[in-house]
């Protein structure tokens, strides 16, 4: 692209901001298409990138205990977005993230049980790490202010609609809304359309 035309999309100050993240991108993520600052990562190593990943402003990627992260291919990922694993997140290949997204692994003591130390009597943060994996597959596009919680896993194709609660699995090729958020459209392949359920 040229200098003009950044100029012109961008502003001097966002090209030089464009320029400076592109220097770091290929000096510590060189596999990624772009890193933007800033970028929070807790974690030693126990991440994964896929080439030509795009990561926006203020990604935060916690990968703590025994958490892993894997990034496939050709992932998409907007602004401000957590990710926190202690067990295992995997992202698969060609999928967008919306902006103020939030996927956990992971959750601060369990509310299927009645175990000790985890009622509304102990302090959170005291409660004991409870975690289920989180897959999502490829070409999945997850909008605006999605919150992906634990044991959930998402297939191939789904679309995630903003501001969505996804607390159970959702079948590939769908399209899921609300919270929790639940199927309100398949893909037909016979008419190449998305059909109501």
């Amino acid at each position: 692209m040229k200098f003009e035309t950044l100029i012109h999309r961008y502003g001097l100050v966002g090209t030089i901001k464009l320029a400076l993240d592109l220097i770091q991108t290929k000096l510590f993520f060189n596999n990624c298409r772009i890193v933007r600052r800033p970028i929070y990562i807790r974690s030693d190593k126990k991440y994964t990138l896929g080439r030509n990943l795009t990561i926006g402003v203020g990604l935060r990627l916690d990968c703590f205990l025994e958490g892993i992260v894997d990034f496939g291919n050709d992932i998409q990922i907007n602004d401000h977005v957590h990710i926190a694993a202690i067990s295992k997140i995997s992202i698969g290949d060609h999928t967008l993230i919306a902006s103020r997204v939030f996927i956990s692994d992971h959750n601060h003591g369990r509310f299927d049980s009645n175990a000790l130390g985890e009622g509304p009597d102990t302090p959170p943060a005291q409660r004991p790490l409870h975690a289920k994996p989180v897959h999502i597959g490829n070409n999945v596009w997850i909008g605006e202010s999605v919150c992906v919680l634990p044991g959930v896993t998402i297939g191939d194709g789904a679309v995630i609609g903003a501001g969505s609660v996804v607390t159970r699995d959702i079948p590939a090729r769908c399209v899921a809304v609300g919270n929790p958020a639940r199927v309100i459209r398949q893909w037909d392949d016979s008419t190449h359309e998305w059909q109501r359920v």
